[in-house]
């Protein structure tokens, strides 16, 4: 039941009860909170990783080697399993996730299952023929030795290939039936495998156990999807007529176009990136590690969280011709992302200095490191707070199963990368920070048109509170900045230096700065905060 209400601005909307809005926010906060954590989990385990190559290897041609050895199997996951999960195999899924068509679900995923195995073990032969021309196309602006070395790593890495799709596959089959923990910490067990064997081998194998430990990871996200699917039925089938797979295949083909032209655009700006040194592509690899961390813990659980419900609601819209339940669920999970990811961004630009200082400089990392780091991390951050919201704008659109509309934008965002990533080339050579600003911007564009042509096609999102929640998420995070920064230069007049120094740098002012935030937020009556701290609240409890 719905009832219609005048927003400010004079326009009629359809809202749905507060008690089924709250309800379904807390639903929503449950499940990505859990997703989270498991992000949380990862993302440490992440920082973890990095702290552990950076003080073995630095930010050295053989980092750049061993970054770009990965690439290639997360590219062929991302082109493959991973731009399916939420585009085609959630929303596929979850129409048959009710317990009275569980044996249509187990015989879809075990086709697919079936089938992947046998074409991607195929894949990774043929990789391991062409490796050195596949290492020579994404980093022939390397040295010879290090190329070589890049060679190398990728056969190593590339049976992950196999792993990585097997574990997508689980994974989305695992969201589907909302069982979120388990594949929560996929990302989690992947590093903990590079960790592992990088502490183990390193000293006797150099940068060749990081490789290994890539692998590991790969296999040991398999094996951790296996106890949530205990009730499955997953045996060999090859049955190529079933609707669903037309389904799959028909929602999948435009997200394979856009991904292409993503992977061809990403090669070429990791081939730019060598041509800039050596040490680029890990001065880019260490910061896109600190920026995926906020990201992972807001903008990805929440679009995760909310996905199948989105999924469900949109088919449900088709027979009642109304989208009031859809919008409203997309703009909860907006604006709990926004109240998320705005202060995250702010203090992490603050602090980007002192916290790439503290994690990575140490061992082979060097003081011009952590300065070239902490640019690249700023200019990244330019885009950020665009690419969360983005998310859930393609996922509402992946939803209603119109995976056409984010790739043809996305097509036109890579171009618009480009214009900007090669415009100052005409003038002068290239730089590294040209490819950061031109991220930005495809970010920023790639956002701002998928907003537009969600109010055409779904609907406005009007009278959700989107514009009034941000300025105060803005207003907050201006003034946490301010305390937090007048906590840091506090913290610098402390007769104390090393590992302490450092470590105060960051924590003390990190932490009164969330609190000022959090206090600000409340003061201001943000619902999504108050949200999240009555969960926290009630697990602590218990």
């Amino acid at each position: 039941m719905t009832t219609k209400q005048q927003t400010p601005d004079g326009h009629i909307v359809d809202t749905v009860p507060d008690r089924l809005e709250t309800a379904e926010m807390q639903r929503t906060a449950r499940a990505a909170g859990i997703i989270a954590f498991g992000n949380i989990t990862s993302r440490v385990l992440g920082l973890v990783r990095d702290t552990v190559k950076s003080s073995f290897f630095g930010a050295t041609g053989l980092v750049s080697a061993f970054d770009l050895a990965t690439k290639v199997p997360m590219m062929f996951f991302d082109l493959l399993v991973g731009g399916m999960v939420s585009s085609a195999l959630v929303p596929v899924f979850s129409e048959y996730s009710k317990p009275e068509n569980r044996d249509e679900l187990w015989r879809v995923a075990s086709f697919l299952l079936s089938i992947g195995v046998i074409a991607l073990t195929l894949l990774t032969l043929i990789g391991e023929i062409f490796a050195p021309q596949i290492a020579y196309i994404i980093g022939g602006g390397l040295n010879e030795e290090t190329l070589q070395l890049t060679t190398q790593l990728l056969r190593i890495t590339l049976p992950a290939i196999v792993f990585l799709n097997v574990a997508g596959i689980l994974s989305a089959l695992l969201y589907a039936l909302k069982r979120f923990t388990l594949p929560a910490f996929n990302s989690a067990i992947f590093n903990l495998g590079i960790v592992i064997a990088t502490f183990a081998f390193a000293r006797s194998m150099g940068i060749h156990a990081m490789a290994i430990g890539l692998l590991s990871g790969a296999i040991l996200q398999v094996i951790l999807q296996l106890p949530g699917l205990r009730d499955a039925k997953l045996i060999p089938v090859f049955d190529w007529r079933h609707p669903a797979l037309r389904n799959i295949a028909r929602l999948y083909w435009p997200i394979l176009l856009g991904l292409i032209v993503d992977i061809v655009s990403r090669t070429l700006s990791y081939r730019l990136a060598t041509e800039t040194g050596d040490q680029s592509v890990a001065w880019m690899g260490y910061a896109t590690t600190l920026m995926q961390f906020p990201l992972g813990l807001t903008s990805t659980a929440v679009a995760v969280a909310i996905l199948p419900t989105l999924s469900q609601q949109a088919a449900d819209s088709v027979t009642t011709k109304n989208n009031t339940a859809f919008l409203s669920t997309l703009a909860q999970g907006i604006r709990l992302v926004l109240v998320l990811i705005i202060p995250a961004t702010f203090g992490m630009f603050l602090l980007a200095n002192p916290i790439i200082k503290l994690i990575f400089e140490h061992g082979n990392f060097t003081p011009e490191s952590t300065l070239w780091t902490t640019i690249v991390l700023r200019y990244y951050l330019i885009g950020v707070i665009a690419a969360a919201v983005d998310l859930l704008f393609v996922n509402a659109f992946y939803a209603r199963q119109q995976a056409w509309t984010p790739a043809l934008v996305g097509l036109v965002g890579v171009f618009v990368y480009l214009i900007v990533a090669f415009g100052p080339s005409f003038y002068r050579g290239m730089q590294l920070t040209d490819l950061m600003i031109a991220n930005a911007v495809q970010l920023t564009f790639h956002t701002i048109v998928m907003w537009v042509l969600l109010h055409r096609e779904v609907g406005s999102l009007r009278g959700h509170h989107l514009t009034s929640t941000t300025a105060k998420a803005v207003g907050a995070s201006m003034v946490m900045v301010v305390v937090a920064w007048l906590t840091w230069q506090a913290v610098l007049q402390l007769p104390i230096t090393g590992f302490l120094s450092e470590a105060l740098q960051v924590m003390v002012p990190g932490a009164t700065g969330a609190l000022a935030y959090f206090f600000l937020a409340n003061f201001l009556k943000i619902s999504e905060v108050n949200q999240i701290v009555e969960i926290v609240q009630r697990k602590l409890k218990r």
